[in-house]
């Protein structure tokens, strides 16, 4: 049996990008696979501590996402951190579709979110003050 080597591994051409008509904005927008930096990056967005306590960060879950993911036809990200709020604020029926395909070809499944989410139901709400 043959194994990868090191160089074998690390040249890998293993980001692959993928077309997704969105009729909504009148075109198709190219997505990337995430790095396992990134995506280790948006796993721990997903948290956030405050005053010794975690909460789960849902604030626009899929335009962070879908941030990390567009990319021109160079292979350049489009958005950065400041375009979330206002790609948030896109159609979601668009937001959902290319958000299903990057959280496909990224592996992400249910599953994975609600891991990623998990035991942060008990707490109290946004809502609630505390004095």
């Amino acid at each position: 049996m043959s194994y990868l080597s090191r160089d074998d591994i690390l040249k890998a051409d293993d980001l692959k990008t993928e077309d997704v008509p969105v009729p909504e904005w009148g075109g198709t927008v190219r997505l990337k696979m995430l790095t396992g930096t990134e995506r280790d990056a948006f796993e721990a967005s997903m948290v956030e501590t405050r005053g010794g306590k975690q909460k789960q960060n849902m604030t626009n879950f899929r335009a962070r996402m879908i941030a990390l993911c567009v990319i021109d036809g160079e292979g350049a990200k489009l958005f950065n951190a400041a375009d979330v709020k206002l790609l948030g604020a896109k159609s979601s029926a668009a937001l959902g579709r290319v958000f299903d395909k990057c959280q496909e070809m990224n592996g992400f499944s249910d599953s994975d979110v609600e891991e990623l989410t998990e035991g942060f139901g008990d707490g109290p709400s946004e809502d609630s003050t505390s004095g």
